[in-house]
């Protein structure tokens, strides 16, 4: 009776720590895998690749030929647990930077910022909420003629104030058309559309590295987005500046820092992309800097110390030493690190890490690995930082547009 309940006992161990590592394996393998030509897929035993989920991978078919395939993932080389995509290619190599730029970004459309309630006759009314307008939408045109700025918006709705007017919106990548019809409002005594609206940004940031080859650079590491609204500018052109530190606000516990600029007439390039991985551009002048830096793979980052460059005063691009706290491969936002300032040469300037230093590269081990983000509010000498790799093949899809 003790050896029948010793076995039930061990039979329910064994069961368990199946489904442990089942689970475990499941969220610990990444979905995307990255490697280089010429070398081997790896995943932390007990876990196993599986080529096309009946045989070993054939590294002799994928070794020396960059591209995507689909492996199998699979427990003592038994129990399929996922499939993860593997992406092979080639060492990349940029010229890093850390130097401070100025930004000045033009919206595709118009963005609303806001809407507006008038006071008329009647009571109160919202002509753009009537509309369907929010917060966030861009007007792409009004009667058919397409609109880039504020004073274009204005001057076709007071051209004629006492009509409805036929505006396109556009509300995450999906175009609509609604009806605006203004108010007469008994203060201003006219016509009001109620409308909060921008055709421009503009700021400082980091230079995180350029392409020697292509002259495509990269920078922020996220997005320009609108402080209104959270949502990221829908970018019909732009352009960068040189700038220069001036000062800084230190960072604090619930108050993030900030670095003061200066924007000078001077353009230095054209942007060509924002999104979720930064800004993206070309020179306008060729660069003649040496120095290439490897750009490391997802799997190739790892917890510990690191360095970070970034300009915060008169005296350029420094080193300060960091550690990197975490490494994820898996976040959908890419917040692919937690990263704490440990240099106090940096805390005393600063107090960690504040706006203006987005983009500032790291490294480790001699590679590029990724770039600033993002600060903890509640903590400044602690951020998020991005894959230098993620960032690396953004501006190879930057090339393409440049050239097309």
């Amino acid at each position: 009776m003790k050896f029948l309940k010793a076995l039930q006992f061990l039979c329910i161990a064994v069961v368990t720590s199946l489904l442990a590592l089942l689970i475990y394996g499941f969220y610990a393998v990444p979905d995307e895998l990255h490697k280089l030509t010429n070398e081997e897929i790896s995943v932390n035993r007990p876990f196993t690749v599986r080529y096309e989920g009946d045989q070993e991978i054939s590294l002799s078919k994928a070794r020396n030929q960059s591209g995507r395939y689909t492996v199998e993932i699979s427990l003592f080389h038994a129990i399929p647990i996922k499939d993860s995509t593997v992406t092979v290619g080639k060492r990349q190599y940029v010229v890093v930077s850390g130097s401070i730029f100025g930004l000045r970004i033009y919206t595709d459309g118009v963005l609303v910022v806001g809407t507006q309630e008038i006071e008329t006759q009647n009571g109160k009314v919202n002509p753009a909420e009537n509309a369907g307008i929010r917060k966030g939408d861009c007007i792409i045109s009004i009667d058919g003629e397409k609109v880039n700025s504020c004073d274009k918006v204005s001057q076709i709705l007071n051209n004629d104030a006492y009509k409805s007017f036929t505006v396109v919106i556009r509300r995450k990548n999906k175009d609509k058309t609604v009806t605006l019809t203004p108010a007469y409002s008994v203060s201003e005594q006219k016509k009001r559309a109620g409308l909060w609206i921008k055709d421009s940004a503009a700021g400082i940031g980091t230079l995180t590295f350029y392409d020697k080859e292509t002259g495509v650079f990269a920078g922020l590491g996220h997005a320009v987005c609108d402080a209104d609204t959270g949502e990221i500018l829908p970018m019909a052109y732009g352009d960068t500046v040189k700038a220069a530190i001036c000062g800084c606000y230190k960072g604090k516990s619930g108050q993030a820092g900030e670095l003061c600029g200066t924007f000078s007439t001077e353009t230095t390039g054209f942007l060509i992309k924002n999104n979720a991985l930064g800004v993206y551009g070309t020179f306008l002048t060729e660069r003649h800097d040496e120095n290439l830096t490897p750009v490391a793979l997802e799997n190739e980052v790892k917890t510990g110390e690191a360095e970070m460059i970034s300009t915060v005063d008169e005296s350029g691009p420094q080193r300060f030493s960091i550690n990197i706290l975490k490494v994820d491969k898996n976040d959908g936002e890419h917040r692919n690190m937690i990263i704490e300032i440990t240099d106090k040469r940096l805390l005393n300037i600063t107090g960690g890490i504040v706006q203006g230093m987005s983009g500032s590269p790291i490294l480790q081990n001699g590679m590029l690995v990724g770039a600033v983000t993002h600060v903890f509010v509640n903590d400044p000498k602690k951020g998020y930082a991005v894959f230098a790799a993620d960032m690396v093949e953004e501006t190879l899809n930057v090339q393409q547009q440049a050239a097309g």
